[in-house]
């Protein structure tokens, strides 16, 4: 592997990094967040809504934005736009603002939401060049900043440090990791030809695609998995265990933990045991931890359950993703549908469960999360794309 994409490589592990320090610095905090707000458990879901509108514009605009013009600009917008957000939500906090809080968030969803897709076409190409697997460990990246995003935000909760001071600060530090790696990511991956790129959204002969579409189901039930951690598990802790802030912060980063160790290790499973036994054994992992979290009565018992759960969440996202790159031709309209279809559980996730928890309290909220993942063990099989991918003798990752 030559200098530059070693390079290449780093900047995207930086990327990825960089998404998961912001959002675990501002999920550990939403405990004082909402407090400092003055909002209700479902007032809360509808601010968290923001931020899943403004995934869902970002990542319906970013196959389309890919396309014409490569992953390099959409993923460097994308990646200003989280640090921007960052500046915005401590300012919305320090002002008690509910709208800017509301809107920092919003904008922070249209960041990660528009690189998303860019930054996996990118690795995507990377995992072609190199023959190397990437993405599983890419995505740990995106964990292992979560991880370092949340012991920080379990320092400032114990230290009493104000929301906006700490945001503020993690702000300066994204806006550096940004600069050394965006000048590593090279333009022109992810151009489509020029039909394609004039295509406002993935050719209808993909969501004709029953395997896909399947793919895009377990998607849907992972990311839901995933992001129901990332909106709730603090509250959850506090609010359904009886945990103090720092406590619930501390979990946080225990399931933030749990998915870095699995995402780094998904490459060795993966190349033994296939992607059906991973994702089946994955779901089976999460729907116990969210089993005990949910009935059990314990604080310590569901802590610990807690590590299931991000371990059964860890490597859905990204193996879908690159089951769908290789299920057929036109692989960034193919990446897009899927990550379409994940990114619906980040829009009704907050505010569903939101309501939910307000009338039944976040505990039971979270049985509907739990269905979907028990649902993910009878899908697995379609993840299967390798020996179609052979066939079509599209290149295997």
């Amino acid at each position: 592997m030559d200098l530059a994409m070693r390079r290449r490589r780093h900047a995207l592990f930086l990327l990825f990094f960089l998404p998961g320090v912001a959002t675990s610095s501002w999920v550990t905090r939403t405990p004082d967040i909402r407090d400092r707000l003055g909002a209700s458990t479902s007032q809360m879901g509808w601010i968290l809504f923001g931020l899943s509108l403004g995934s869902m514009i970002g990542i319906l605009l970013s196959g389309r934005l890919t396309s014409r013009y490569g992953t390099r600009p959409v993923i460097i917008t994308g990646a200003l736009m989280i640090i921007a957000s960052l500046a915005v939500i401590s300012a919305g906090v320090l002002l008690a603002s509910v709208p800017l809080v509301t809107a920092g968030l919003a904008v922070f969803g249209a960041g990660i939401g528009a690189g998303d897709v860019a930054a996996n076409v990118d690795a995507a190409d990377v995992e072609r060049v190199t023959g190397v697997t990437t993405l599983p460990t890419l995505h740990g990246c995106f964990s292992l900043g979560t991880v370092v995003g949340a012991c920080a935000g379990i320092g400032a909760t114990a230290a009493r440090l104000d929301v906006h001071w700490h945001l503020a600060a993690v702000t300066l530090v994204s806006v550096a990791i940004f600069l050394y790696a965006a000048r590593s990511v090279p333009a022109g991956t992810g151009l489509g030809t020029p039909g394609e790129s004039e295509a406002s959204g993935p050719r209808p002969a993909v969501w004709k695609d029953g395997r896909l579409l399947l793919i895009g189901a377990i998607v849907l039930a992972m990311a839901l998995a995933e992001g129901a951690a990332n909106d709730w598990l603090p509250l959850l802790m506090v609010d359904g265990h009886g945990l103090d802030t720092a406590a619930g912060s501390l979990v946080y980063a225990g399931f933030a933990a749990a998915m870095t160790a699995g995402r780094f290790a998904g490459t060795y499973f993966l190349d033994r045991f296939g992607r059906t036994a991973v994702i089946r054994a994955s779901a089976v992992s999460g729907a116990l931890g969210l089993l005990l979290v949910i009935f059990s009565d314990s604080a310590l018992l569901a802590g610990a359950a807690v590590l299931l759960w991000g371990l059964g969440a860890a490597l859905g996202f990204p193996v879908a993703l690159s089951a769908a790159g290789e299920s057929g031709p036109d692989e960034t309209a193919r990446v897009s549908l899927v990550a379409v279809i994940g990114y619906v559980a980040f829009l009704v996730g907050p505010p569903g469960l939101g309501f939910l928890g307000e009338h039944w309290g976040l505990r039971a909220a979270m049985l509907v999360v739990l269905g979907f993942v028990v649902s993910a063990v009878f899908l697995a099989p379609a993840v299967d794309t390798r020996r179609r991918s052979v066939t079509d003798d599209l290149p295997v990752r």
